[in-house]
């Protein structure tokens, strides 16, 4: 996924003004980097809520897992052998949510393509650079796989579609993200910062002045200018922003980019976006959606601006195949940008 990079002044002048910098502490989980920044909180208090965050993180890695053993990979061995399943009411509750996710979208977004990425090899942590045989995508998109032909009852869930396989990247890391607030909060923690990869939440502020967890948007061709963010914005409390890329997961073939991020109706990677970044306001599921609500719209393509109208997304930031930035009035005015002579295009 797209990664964002935490804009933390030194600790040294954050000791200087009196400020103790930040309590924070990293993991690898969900296949990427996540953090845990918690301000104005002893050590000690700081770390046990954390732990039980990053804990809470490697259960949801662990459970819904889509190439590993798990839960999640019992069901989809389910589904193949024509059975139905008996679930968690945890598990049935994230597909019911999902199902809704993906109808909203017009299922660009569908967490039951899990076959379609697996031919394409993305069901590894150790990505290789070959083309799935065309004929093999074409007959399992002759299939019509989609989280749609789930039937859940109460906690048992099967379908009548066996090529249905359900693969909750791009949705879970936002769960998490909301399930990292909700401990956070229950531990008594007014101010931290979590990210997952790029899926960004802020609670408070990170410091006692009350100044705002700040987060740059990393350029997704960053050698064209020198490393540096895209952009940075501010993050108020409860705001998450999360963002899709086409070059965290993906491979190239012929001098040609081939990424993670799957177009249902034609079963290979969308291609006419680099990268596009949501802000979600503080509410409900507000993680869920900065993580799932990013595909539909990264996978739109020209039609960016009407699904993220659709699905009630106002602020959008937008790179285009052609390097093209492009940003919606809510979001340009939150954003300051970090490229020089940078243009957003209308």
């Amino acid at each position: 996924m797209f990664r964002l990079l935490i804009l933390l002044v030194a600790a040294c002048l954050l000791a200087s003004c009196g400020e103790p910098a930040p309590w924070r502490q990293e993991s690898y989980v969900f296949g990427t980097r996540v953090e845990v920044l918690i301000a104005g909180m002893p050590e000690a208090r700081a770390r046990a809520a954390g732990n039980r965050v990053l804990q809470e993180f490697d259960r949801l890695h662990r459970t819904y897992h889509a190439w590993q053993p798990s839960e999640l990979s019992a069901l989809n061995e389910a589904i193949a052998a024509g059975r139905a399943q008996q679930v968690t009411p945890e598990f049935a509750g994230y597909l019911r949510e999902a199902q809704a996710v993906a109808a909203a979208g017009d299922h660009l977004f569908d967490p039951g393509i899990g076959r379609l990425i697996a031919l394409w090899g993305f069901h590894t942590d150790d990505i290789q650079a070959r083309l799935p045989d065309v004929g093999a995508v074409q007959a399992l998109l002759a299939q019509h796989p989609s989280i749609a032909d789930l039937r859940i009852e109460g906690t048992r869930v099967g379908s009548v579609n066996k090529s249905v396989a359900i693969d909750f990247g791009g949705y879970l890391k936002g769960v998490a993200l909301d399930r990292a607030a909700a401990s956070l909060k229950q531990d008594g923690i007014a101010d931290a910062l979590i990210n997952i990869g790029g899926n960004v939440m802020a609670l408070g502020t990170r410091d006692a002045r009350g100044t705002p967890w700040r987060v740059g948007i990393q350029h997704p061709r960053p050698q064209g200018v020198g490393g540096a963010p895209l952009a940075s914005l501010e993050l108020r409390d409860g705001e998450a922003i999360g963002t899709s890329g086409d070059y965290h997961r993906y491979f190239e073939v012929a001098g040609r980019r081939y990424c993670h991020l799957l177009d249902p109706r034609t079963g290979f990677p969308a291609t006419q976006t680099q990268a596009v970044t949501l802000l979600i306001p503080p509410g409900g599921g507000a993680g869920m959606k900065s993580d799932a609500l990013s595909k539909p719209i990264f996978i739109a393509g020209a039609g960016w601006r009407a699904m993220a109208a659709k699905l009630g997304v106002d602020a959008v930031l937008r790179v285009a195949a052609d390097g093209t930035v492009s940003a919606t009035p809510a979001m340009k005015a939150r954003l300051k940008i970090e490229v020089p002579d940078l243009k957003l295009a209308e």
